[in-house]
């Protein structure tokens, strides 16, 4: 009777395990878990083990029918750009809105990995030299475009694609239209005029970030605010 119970005992062990090994296997892997809200500047670096966690995906550009591209710029429908899962997916909710307003907007740059970066910065110092370099490169782990949340875009005007600095800056009515439109899909404008102090980097209405969150980014701005001073105010 003993030997019975002992091996009663032991098959009703075996059975719970089982069932939790079957648990284990048919539980679905965790989404990775990253703030959204980061902030990557001049002064905060890239958290650890960003790059391992955040989830990239692959886009190229496509071109609104009856919108030719200049043959200069054919780069920017065979390159492949990598963007932040959610942050893509909005990109191209906003991309729609506008170009039922006749604006294109293409992206230009987005995900730069540290590694990248790294060989860019040899690349200008061996070029420019240091102080040049120290001057328009980012230094590797503190760029923004690092988190994969940053999107800078150009333009299509009158079938010529424009993504020169200055003449971008010169196009006030359309990144006007542009950025009214940008919180309804969680970005902001990263580097807005007059914030140079703030943010470290001069205006770029290019320039947008992906904050995951529409009420947020309602707030930054219609208040014309930059990450920094949002983060701050929130933590005060």
């Amino acid at each position: 009777m003993k030997i019975q119970m002992k091996r009663a005992l032991a098959l009703l062990l075996f059975a719970v395990c089982l069932c939790g090994v079957l648990a284990a296997c048919d539980k679905q892997p965790e989404a990775p878990k990253y703030d959204y809200l980061v902030l990557v500047n001049k002064e905060n670096k890239l958290p650890d083990n960003w790059e391992a966690v955040i989830e990239l995906e692959d886009a190229q550009n496509t071109v609104p029918d009856g919108v030719a591209l200049d043959e200069s710029n054919d780069y920017l429908s065979t390159d492949v750009f990598k963007v932040e899962k959610k942050a893509l997916q909005a990109f191209r909710a906003l991309q729609a809105d506008l170009e039922k307003d006749g604006i294109v907007i293409l992206l230009d740059s987005t995900y730069r990995s540290v590694a990248r970066q790294e060989e860019l910065w040899k690349e200008f110092e061996e070029e420019y030299g240091l102080d040049y370099t120290q001057k328009y490169v980012a230094v590797p782990g503190y760029s923004e475009h690092h988190t994969a949340l940053a999107i800078d875009v150009c333009i299509i005007k009158d079938g010529v694609i424009i993504n020169d600095n200055d003449r971008m800056i010169a196009e006030k009515e359309i990144f006007a239209e542009i950025h009214k439109r940008l919180a309804d899909y969680g970005f902001i404008l990263r580097f807005p005029e007059g914030k140079d102090a703030v943010t470290g980097y001069a205006y770029e209405p290019w320039h947008f970030r992906y904050i995951d969150s529409p009420a947020i980014a309602e707030e930054i701005m219609d208040n014309g605010l930059t990450l920094e001073e949002y983060l701050a105010k929130s933590a005060s």
